[in-house]
């Protein structure tokens, strides 16, 4: 069987169920954001090698939105059942792995930081933003297709971004790579005004 089928060339491609949506819709723009942030996922792993501590995780995660993803394809008029896998543990997964993590660190996460450090610290920054850029496309899509979002997904979404963001983190403390520090998060502003 061929990889292509010309089917696309005029700008439409398949949804699960069989019907066929523009490629510029919301669900097509968020399936292709998700796609791009789980594929840089997959670099991050490749840069990191196998005996890495955080592959088991990162390997779940990209099992997770693959399965997300086919949920997400399924218009919510659509008769075809989807059988994948609802990862709806995600974001406590996140939370619970993202406190491990600062525990483990020498500072707490007060500040935003300008993205970098160094190559794998930086390169999680990357999968934080386009996780963000998947999450605002998704919330096109539940306006589009409310029925279609569970919950657990935009949960989910949402957390992964802090997730790399705290990855990005603890891989600079591991490593002794000084954070360069932009701002007090707006919340500890406040409270620095309160107690001022």
């Amino acid at each position: 069987m061929n990889i292509y089928t010309r089917k696309g060339d005029k700008g439409q491609t398949g949804v699960f169920g069989g019907k066929r949506e523009f490629k510029d819709s919301a669900r097509m723009d968020t399936l292709g954001n998700l796609d791009e942030a789980n594929s840089t996922i997959g670099l991050l792993r490749a840069k990191l090698g196998n005996d890495h501590e955080w592959q088991s995780n990162l390997h779940r995660i990209q099992k997770d939105l693959m399965n997300m993803m086919s949920h997400l394809a399924r218009p919510s008029d659509s008769k075809k059942e989807n059988t994948n896998p609802e990862p709806k543990d995600g974001a406590d997964f996140c939370e619970q792995w993202i406190d491990f993590m600062e525990g483990k660190m020498t500072s707490p996460s007060d500040y935003f930081l300008l993205p970098g450090g160094n190559e794998i610290s930086a390169l999680c920054h990357v999968c934080r933003t386009q996780m963000r850029r998947g999450e605002r496309s998704l919330v096109s899509l539940m306006r589009e297709d409310p029925d279609c979002v569970h919950s657990y997904i935009s949960a989910y979404i949402n957390r992964l971004s802090d997730l790399f963001f705290t990855m990005a983190r603890a891989e600079m403390d591991k490593h002794g790579v000084a954070e360069e520090k932009w701002n007090l998060f707006l919340y500890k502003r406040k409270k620095k005004i309160v107690k001022s």
